[in-house]
């Protein structure tokens, strides 16, 4: 293990289960990451090893058979997973991110229902709020629920599902007017409804479709899908929270989550970009001597190093103020924003240390290369993330008077 990125004031618990979990990417996810992401194929093997591992309840309360740990432990696995693939990590994050609401904002009735299940990773979870035409705008979202006796009907269409075809529990957010009087902010007529369904393509239960994996050019073998609903109708007591109008707040706490997630995502990619540049430096030789010996190579790998160290001590401060119950939107925006630009940066930096043999597919460096993008607008853009810190440091800078 190197020296960066290196977490102080961990318990030992938490140390035990980091080593652990970086053993297991070390030894069961890069040695065929990039075979796997190549062909495009979905990593059977690696989800069962961190469903042995305990991994999809590790945020899960002891008491619905979880490990009960932090954000900060998760963010720090993330970290690590991603290290190996990033792909592995997205099929957890969106896991966790509806683990995470059902703790926050379920009934009892859902919690004890879902949660138990979700720790051992027999019920999958993946969420959705984007459309295909309206991006990060949320509060334009079409898709409708509307109350019919104890249940609700539901139209629309989603966009952007991480999990879309493996999931069988997905938290989908929809338009819900009922008891909202005209005129109503957009986001306060919105409800979280939790779908349960099988695995697979094409129709998967009466009124929902999965139509099939989006072709993308990184963030390879994890499920990217689109969801179809045309009279999908779901009982009454699956509204997240049990009570309508809430869904926008719900996301909004989970997307949270996410943020910290994305951005331990870009520090354990950076970290696998700054491990491949200095140790293909090191093996290099031009003009007579180790590339590394070169100033100019010097200065690009005292630039990753600094980048990676900068990026994982903002993801630790955001996840810890979330944990601490304080509002961290600030921090986790700041995060995600300077940890995926950095990603790419470092990223990008390793690629021109390795040279033409970067182009390759048979470099690691490649595959990172078509991966750190996604990370630029996962989880809301570098756009978006802006807007956010802007507007709330003018709140907490309020000129008086």
């Amino acid at each position: 293990m190197g020296r960066l990125a290196q977490t102080d004031g961990l318990t030992d618990v938490q140390r035990e289960i980091l080593a652990t979990v970086r053993e297991f990417v070390d030894k069961e996810i890069i040695p065929v990451a990039t075979e796997l992401e190549h062909r495009d194929e979905y990593p059977t093997r690696i989800v069962e090893g961190l469903k042995e591992l305990g991994l999809f309840g590790l945020m899960i309360p002891e008491e619905y058979g979880g490990l009960g740990e932090s954000l900060l432990t998760y963010a720090l696995c993330v970290e690590e997973i991603a290290r190996g693939w990033m792909s592995v990590s997205g099929i957890i994050n969106t896991h966790f991110i509806v683990a995470y609401m059902l703790k926050q904002h379920g009934t009892q009735e859902q919690r004890e229902h879902f949660l138990p299940r979700m720790a051992t990773g027999e019920v999958r979870g993946a969420f959705s709020m984007s459309e295909p035409g309206l991006g990060s705008d949320v509060s334009a979202i079409t898709s409708k629920g509307v109350r019919e006796g104890d249940e609700y009907v539901l139209n629309g269409q989603k966009m952007w599902l991480t999990n879309g075809g493996s999931s069988t529990l997905v938290a989908v957010l929809c338009r819900t007017d009922e008891g909202h009087p005209e005129g109503t902010a957009p986001h306060k007529s919105m409800t979280t409804f939790l779908i349960e369904k099988e695995p697979g393509f094409g129709q998967v239960k009466p009124g929902l479709t999965i139509p099939g994996k989006i072709e993308k050019m990184g963030y390879k073998g994890v499920d990217t899908t689109e969801l179809i609903m045309d009279g999908l109708r779901v009982p009454a007591d699956r509204v997240l929270g049990g009570t309508t109008g809430r869904g926008f707040y719900q996301m909004m706490d989970g997307v949270e989550v996410g943020r910290v997630n994305v951005a331990a995502r870009g520090c354990g990619v950076a970290q696998r970009a700054f491990e491949l540049g200095v140790s293909y430096a090191q093996q290099r030789h031009t003009f007579g001597k180790a590339i590394a010996q070169h100033q100019a190579i010097q200065f690009k790998l005292a630039e990753m190093g600094t980048k990676v160290e900068a990026a994982h001590a903002m993801m630790v401060n955001a996840a810890r103020k979330k944990d601490s119950g304080q509002r961290n939107d600030l921090e986790a925006g700041m995060a995600k924003y300077l940890a995926s630009e950095y990603c790419k940066e470092v990223v990008e930096d390793a690629f021109r240390i390795h040279g033409g043999y970067g182009f390759s597919k048979e470099y690691e460096i490649e595959r990172l290369y078509r991966e750190a993008p996604m990370l630029l607008i996962g989880e809301g853009t570098a756009e978006i993330q802006k807007m956010i810190i802007g507007r709330r440091l003018l709140e907490e800078y309020r000129i008086q008077g």
